[in-house]
């Protein structure tokens, strides 16, 4: 999707365009995934997964709510569980929680759509992943999201890679935006009580709203592709290794960490539980199987 440059949108356009295009990356990425079950035939003697999508709906009795999404859900023989979802949803903050929130604290109206996906494999040498993009719009809009690797056995040339990509994509904005959105990452996705990082970082923004909406919308869109490029490169890379008994167990104990995060400090979970969304979407991140030591 091209955003036509030199004509101003108004706001229910551009809640459309965000809407369209998370809908798009959504099927391709999903398509991506799906070709690498397909060539990947016979491994562990499992058939070719395929996701499957329920849509679920949002609303109250009196009608002042509204929205929902669209879960993409595979289990495959590469992919152990991997969920892309969509969702578009609006309504009104809680009192309590629009004093969080950028732009709701005199009106608790809101609007939300966007993308988010997690990847978990079932070799522990191939990384697991996550990835969001979303527009939000209250008495102000903007963009945020970003991606991150999770990997439980971590491998510096393909966490090179990863960044790499990113950090093409935040050049090709703003030179500042890989350095800044880096050590953001690298903030949030930290797991206080254990005193270490969930995973090997990548980008994440937030509140991005330059006064330029078809470039933040473009960098968006870069991200969302830059994730269509390089994920599926990494996995292909490492999916036929083989993996010791040794190398699950610690890949099932990383996992117990990745969902410690999520339960207790992740933006997007809470997001979701505040403002009436779907159970199952929003714990789609949760690993199929975790240990804790």
């Amino acid at each position: 999707m091209t955003v036509v440059q030199n004509v101003e949108l108004t706001l229910d356009q551009k809640k459309q365009a965000a809407e369209t295009w998370f809908r798009e990356l959504r099927d391709n990425i999903c398509a991506a995934f799906e070709a690498i079950e397909n060539d990947f035939e016979g491994h562990g003697n499992a058939p070719a997964g395929r996701f499957e999508r329920t849509a679920w709906e949002r609303d109250t009795e009196d009608g002042s709510e509204g929205g929902g999404g669209v879960m993409s859900v595979m289990k495959g023989r590469i992919f152990e569980k991997v969920g892309v979802n969509i969702s578009t949803v609006s309504g009104a903050f809680s009192e309590e929680f629009a004093k969080s929130i950028r732009g709701a604290e005199d009106d608790p109206h809101f609007f939300a759509t966007g993308i988010s996906l997690v990847a978990h494999m079932h070799s522990p040498k191939v990384p697991a992943v996550h990835m969001n993009t979303r527009f939000i719009a209250t008495t102000k809009s903007w963009f945020g999201g970003g991606a991150d690797l999770n990997a439980p056995m971590p491998d510096a040339d393909e966490t090179a890679q990863f960044h790499s990509a990113f950090q093409a994509a935040c050049d090709k904005a703003d030179p500042d935006y890989y350095a800044r959105y880096k050590k953001w990452c690298d903030e949030y996705f930290y797991i206080k009580h254990r005193n270490r990082a969930r995973g090997e970082g990548g980008i994440f923004y937030d509140h991005l709203d330059t006064g330029d909406w078809g470039a933040d919308f473009a960098f968006t869109q870069d991200v969302g592709r830059a994730f269509l490029d390089i994920y599926p490169k990494i996995v292909r890379a490492k999916a036929d290794l083989s993996w010791s008994d040794a190398e699950r167990e610690a890949q099932l104990e990383y996992r117990g960490y990745y969902a410690e995060f999520n339960l207790v400090y992740d933006r997007g979970t809470i997001f979701g539980l505040k403002t009436g969304g779907n159970i199952d979407a929003i714990l789609m991140s949760l690993p199929p199987e975790a240990k804790w030591p």
